[in-house]
């Protein structure tokens, strides 16, 4: 059998059933890549104690034929997640020795599948950010390098430790949040997969908030089917979430490998936009030829108001972001910074606490909201909001799934664009629009650039229609063949 760590999580069912590994056997093999390679700083809290524990339970209850949907897989989970007795940082001072006494439901749902956790994953703060070099326990590193370059790169963010985990085989699969792009973008750095489901196919109770309306929790794995078995645990209603839907979870990882034949794939004529690489435009007409070799069916779509997405959403993330931090502060749990009177210590705290990019857009928010700019700014973007999701109905009603790119370039090099903030919010141009709509998307390796690294390609779905977007996505994976792999590991 091949190397632990190189097998799927399809192929860990596989072997696990057989009887030829065992989720304990798992656990160690990942500890220990865990430990050979923490240079990357993928991980902000290691569980390897747990690990071993919960994969020992995992050999128990198979022997007793309780296996779950992933028993003995051992995964990576954001740290954004609340998971019980252990630490919840969101990359940020502001929590630090803040350990939940509860589980996130989305966690929750993982381990009653089976699954084993790892460890916690670093992330932007708060998940804001677009590098995953916001982090206050320092950014983290990806494990592809530019040919003949050995300068660091980024993973993408917010979710870059939980991506960079699964590039590097520390960890077979892993959660990450989606609010305007955090999964897919780093998905499409780290040559991997990244699934965003529909608001609300799972459960946002647990999770810590940056903005209430965007926020989704998603699967990161190597493959199409792989994110397709993560997204089956990880979903179902919640009646903790008010914004959960009350909807049967389906059998996402049947949807893996069917026919494309007759599918309608639309192609946004929007999304060709200025300072798009030339290569990201090469392969997305790749990736056309692809989808239609295997018998879909190309047609053009507009989506008019794509132009206005990215301003529209750094007014509505910054305004939720703004009211969902103002609970930190310093009363109730985290840090504590002191100060002559109530007010002051609120102050102390939140200036230690909170780091450049948070207070920014916490700034944004509160202003976007204040008397006299409320109406011309939050509520002029809940307008133009509504007009964004009506052009992916209107577009829906000509196609079946709709393909763009997923990142306007490649990885870029740790410290580039960080003192530029609106470049930096470039990078989520083509996965906001989808956000905003609330639309599943997910982003497949699908080429390498000039310099070796890896390209990503869009596929978004019709509300709650995962099952159409990952047969698409499962038939541009199979037509990419892509196996490249960052070098060393």
């Amino acid at each position: 059998m091949a190397d632990l760590a190189d097998l799927t999580i399809a192929d860990m069912r596989t072997a696990l059933a057989r009887g030829e590994t065992t989720a304990q056997a798992l656990a160690e093999a990942f500890i220990g890549r865990m430990e050979t390679h923490r240079r990357l700083n993928a991980f902000i809290t290691e569980t390897p104690e747990r690990a071993v524990e919960m994969a020992r339970a995992s050999d128990a209850r198979r022997a007793k034929g309780e296996a779950g949907v992933l028993e003995g897989v051992p995964l990576a989970i954001k740290d954004l997640f609340c998971t019980e007795g252990v630490r919840t940082t969101a990359g940020s001072h502001i929590l630090d020795g803040f350990t939940p006494a509860y589980e996130s439901t989305v966690t929750a749902n993982l381990w009653k599948a089976g699954a084993v956790m790892l460890g916690k994953t670093n992330l932007d703060e708060f998940a804001m950010g677009s590098s995953n070099m916001t982090s206050y326990f320092g950014g983290v590193e990806n494990p592809w390098k530019r040919r003949g370059d050995n300068r660091k790169l980024v993973p993408g963010g917010s979710s870059g430790g939980s991506a960079a985990a699964v590039a590097a085989l520390l960890a077979p699969g892993a959660t990450g949040t989606d609010t305007g792009g955090s999964i897919r973008q780093p998905a499409s750095f780290c040559g991997i997969v990244g699934l965003k489901p529909t608001y609300g196919r799972c459960s946002r109770w647990g999770t810590v908030a940056f903005a209430s309306s965007l926020d989704q929790a998603g699967p990161f794995a190597r493959t199409v089917k792989d994110a397709a078995l993560l997204l089956q645990a990880m979903a179902g209603h919640d009646p903790k979430d008010s914004t959960s839907a009350p909807l049967p979870v389906p059998d996402f990882a049947a949807a893996c490998g069917g026919d494309v034949r007759g599918l309608k794939v639309g192609i946004p004529r929007e999304y060709r936009v200025e300072g798009m690489s030339a290569e990201i435009d090469a392969l997305w007409q790749t990736g056309i030829e692809m989808l239609k070799a295997a018998g879909a069916v190309p047609i053009d779509v507009s989506l008019p108001h794509t132009k206005h997405a990215l301003a529209t959403y750094y007014i509505i993330a910054p305004a939720e972001c703004s009211s969902n931090l103002a609970r930190y502060d310093g009363v109730r749990f985290g840090l504590r910074v002191p100060g002559k009177d109530l007010a002051e210590m609120y102050d102390n705290t939140r200036a230690a606490g909170f780091g450049a990019e948070v207070r920014r857009r916490v700034l944004i928010g509160t202003y976007v909201l204040s008397a006299g700019y409320y109406d011309a700014y939050y509520k002029k973007a809940q307008q133009v909001r509504a007009l964004i999701a009506r052009d992916f109905k209107q577009a829906f009603a000509q196609c079946d799934v709709i393909l763009t790119p997923t990142a306007p370039t490649a990885a870029f090099a740790a410290g580039d664009k960080m003192d530029d903030p609106v470049t930096m919010y470039l990078n989520d141009v083509f996965t906001v629009p989808t956000s905003m709509a609330g639309l599943p998307g997910i982003s497949v390796p699908a080429g390498l650039d000039g310099d070796g690294l890896p390209l990503g390609l869009q596929l978004i779905g019709r509300a709650f229609d995962e099952e159409t977007m990952l047969r698409a996505a499962s038939a541009l994976e199979q037509a990419a063949a892509f196996s490249a792999r960052p070098a060393g590991f």
